[in-house]
């Protein structure tokens, strides 16, 4: 099996490599990682937007109108549905969305697969008269590609009933393979954008999302 890490040893660093990870290898990545700090130093500023450096990556889409709505796509992101694309898997579904919860991305694209894994930096749920929001927020760990912060949020304006999904990214390479393939990351991450935006439509209502330009 050809594998690629920047470091030796897949519990040290994210992993790439030409062959599906077993649910083994996945288990002993995570438990690595977990007593392991944030791997920028900017843990929580995708709050409020982008630290000087880093690139950004944003998509934002409406879900629909009501109460119900934004209920089920609160629901919907507990489910970690945003990652039921086909070439993404959530390792594991059952991890609850608090602060501190370890979870890892398994990705395949273009042929390989890559291991990453991120700690919830922090959990938004939010209610005032003119808008709620739920959602959360990823920090890296060294067992990943790149650095920087990761951020879902759903949102019910209540000034016209609308509800909303968006993710936004900051983050630069660490893996080596990351830093020389930057257009492909960059590829890759907007791709996980535009198809985390139809899986939370589509768990949502059987309709199209309204993407912002």
């Amino acid at each position: 099996m050809a594998t690629y890490r920047a470091t030796e040893g897949p519990s040290e660093r994210g992993v790439i490599q030409l062959r599906e990870p077993t649910e083994t290898q996945i288990r002993l990545f995570l438990e690595a990682q977990r007593s392991l700090p944030f791997s920028y130093p900017e843990v929580g500023a995708s709050r409020d937007g982008a630290p000087p450096g880093y690139p950004t990556n944003r998509r934002r889409g409406r879900l629909g109108t009501g109460d119900k709505a934004f209920r089920r796509a609160v629901e919907a992101l507990r489910r970690w549905e945003m990652y039921q694309l086909g070439w993404t898997k959530l390792c594991w579904p059952d991890a609850p969305i608090t602060k501190g919860t370890v979870v890892g991305i398994l990705g395949h694209h273009f042929g390989v697969w890559s291991l990453n894994a991120c700690r919830i930096a922090y959990a938004i749920e939010e209610d005032s008269p003119s808008l709620r929001r739920y959602g959360f927020a990823f920090g890296t760990l060294p067992g990943h590609v790149e650095r920087g912060e990761e951020r879902f949020t759903i949102e019910w304006h209540q000034a016209d009933d609308s509800v909303w999904y968006e993710v936004f990214t900051f983050a630069r390479p660490a893996h080596p393979l990351a830093r020389a393939g930057r257009p492909f990351v960059r590829l890759v991450q907007r791709r996980f954008a535009i198809d985390s935006l139809r899986a939370m439509t589509a768990a949502v209502s059987a309709g199209h999302a309204q993407v912002e330009p």
